[in-house]
């Protein structure tokens, strides 16, 4: 047990006890009203009774159905609401504590200037500088390449990869193109063979068919014959562009610290200003870098392999079981399983690799759902694992399972979505329904200053961030239940479409056709949208005690855009 696993489970209990400590304090937490109403409410069994009256027609009140609705509402519908209010506020209690308690590690690591160069050791490697030393003295990588119908930004990739400054006896650059489409097939070969002649270790390489995906492709190129010598595997997508001394940065740790088995580098992107969803996406993406891989990576060195933009042990990959397809994150998947091998990993924020952000909201959603499907579905099929193991710590086990798969994979976009999407604009036509002013205020404001105080140029987009991160946690909860679940499409696998960052390339580009209806507009947003403007706007009419119709008019607002993908590059009209 190392200093760091002691030292970030402290912080996080610090938190929760400050959470608890502040909620008792203020008297917010008070479960004296879960199931009282201002009107005596009925039981169950009378208020069964009475529907069952009303309908047979011997009630008193046969004839008054509005209170026939209020003796039900009161009876039924409040307590069963108000048991699920309850539970998205010990859920949301949760949420809170996992963001402050990354959001204190992460601004710590920052004002103390901490780097991983404090806790594993870093140093150019021997010769680096002394070109009579020659190559000797560099280990063997293998640069890998996965790729499928990546049209738009094959050349970026293969360039940045042969590109890199490294002794190029000591390197190989393999594409491994999994490409369905026979012109951008042969487009990507030419490609390969134009690098080859100028002198660069540069393999192409294709399957017969896709199975296992992304995972597959790593795989079967980890046994060409030629691969088999690598010591250490850098991995990029094919949106993905390296600088020159990415491996002279990243590969010191791995040599110098042989317990490490992955080196982690942080995402930067080229088109992070191109719309207002890029925008939005460029916050989400830094919060994950910022706070949650730097404080995972300071604390219990570990965090999620981010499936590209970083440089693997080759043994440390054979030790946990090779590529698995079993999940659509295969590179979480192989990240936990190493872990619990006893592999280390260091993030390293200083090293940047460019890449691309999805351009439309449809494309998001897809990469979203394939994420937030893919760790949920992890969650299940590796939860005993973590429990038993042998070489990994109870503190860490405990950090794995409540902190990054619990909490961030499950309990995140379930709450969020119940409380603020579904319970909060019903709760305006049922007055019985107790919602604490802690839970549906003062949780959201924390929430969002743990955010934005990484993010202090982003302030001005902050409402906009905050109403479509409302509408993407419908697209999250339903993406996590189905991992969770296995329900029909868990294992869906569908590529980001790209659009490149050279909009002047010669490369020819595919026939386009006009897309149908269903394609250009998103009815499940459409559909959320009018109930909450009904919400609203029944809320504005007879808003009582509760005057939340400025913000479900601003929700459903959010909904209906992006139902009518009326932002990034694409909307319905086209």
């Amino acid at each position: 047990m190392e200093a760091g696993e002691i030292g970030g489970t402290l912080l996080f209990l610090l938190a929760a006890a400050g959470a608890v400590v502040a909620a008792v304090a203020i008297g917010a937490v008070d479960f004296s009203r879960p199931l009282t109403s201002a009107a005596a409410p009925l039981g169950f069994q009378e208020a069964v009774s009475w529907l069952i009256g009303v309908l047979e027609g011997t009630s008193s009140a046969a004839a008054d159905v509005y209170g026939a609705w209020v003796a039900v509402r009161a009876g039924v519908i409040a307590p069963v609401l108000q048991v699920a209010v309850w539970a998205c506020m010990v859920m949301s209690v949760m949420l809170v504590v996992e963001a402050v308690y990354n959001s204190v590690v992460s601004l710590g690591v920052k004002v103390i200037g901490w780097r991983p160069e404090w806790r594993f050791k870093w140093k150019p490697l021997d010769g680096a500088d002394d070109e009579e030393k020659g190559s000797a003295h560099y280990p063997f990588v293998l640069v890998q390449i996965p790729m499928y119908n990546e049209l738009e930004v094959y050349k970026l990739s293969i360039a940045a990869a042969c590109e890199l400054q490294w002794p190029k006896d000591r390197i190989i650059v393999q594409v491994l193109d999994d490409s369905t489409d026979p012109l951008i097939k042969n487009l990507v070969e030419v490609e390969c063979e134009n690098w080859a002649n100028k002198g660069v270790n540069i393999k192409y390489a294709t399957r017969t068919s896709r199975k296992g995906f992304k995972a597959g492709a790593l795989k079967k190129g980890m046994e060409c014959d030629y691969a088999i010598q690598s010591e250490y595997i850098a991995i990029f997508d094919a949106d993905f562009q390296p600088e020159p001394d990415f491996l002279l940065r990243t590969v010191p740790f791995l040599v110098h610290n042989p317990e490490v088995a992955l080196v982690q580098a942080r995402w930067s992107f080229v088109n992070d200003t191109a719309s207002l969803l890029t925008r939005v996406q460029k916050m989400f993406f830094d919060y994950h870098f910022k706070v949650e891989q730097e404080a995972g990576s300071a604390t219990f060195s570990f965090f999620s392999f981010n499936g590209t933009a970083g440089v693997w042990r080759t043994l440390a990959i054979k030790e946990a079981g090779g590529w698995k397809d079993r999940t659509t994150v295969e590179d979480m998947d192989l990240a936990v399983r190493a872990t619990l091998k006893g592999w280390k990993f260091v993030y390293v924020g200083d090293v940047r690799v460019k890449s691309e952000l999805p351009s439309t909201y449809r494309a998001y959603c897809r990469q979203q759902f394939r994420w937030s499907s893919g760790g949920a579905h992890l969650f299940r099929k590796m939860a005993k694992d973590v429990l038993v193991a042998k070489d990994v710590s109870l503190l860490k086990k405990s950090y794995m399972l409540y902190s990054f798969f619990l909490v961030r994979r499950v309990i995140a976009p379930t709450a969020a979505c119940i409380l603020y999407n579904i319970i909060l604009p019903i709760s305006v036509t049922i007055p019985e329904l107790y919602l604490p002013v802690w839970g549906v205020a003062y949780i959201p404001t924390v929430l969002t200053i743990v955010t934005a105080i990484r993010h202090p140029k982003n302030l001005h987009i902050m409402p906009f961030w905050i109403l479509f991160e409302s509408v993407m946690t419908v697209r999250r909860m339903r993406a996590a239940l189905t991992g969770l679940l296995e329900l029909e499409g868990f294992n869906q696998w569908v590529v980001t479409k790209k659009v490149g960052n050279d909009l002047d390339s010669e490369v020819p580009l595919l026939q386009k056709s006009r897309k149908r209806l269903r394609d250009r507009v998103n009815f499940s947003e459409i559909g959320f949208s009018v109930f909450l403007f009904l919400c609203a706007s029944y809320n504005l009419a007879f808003h009582g005690t509760t005057s939340y119709y400025i913000y479900l008019y601003l929700q459903g607002l959010a909904f209906l855009l992006l139902g009518f993908n009326f932002t990034g590059t694409f909307s319905c009209c086209q």
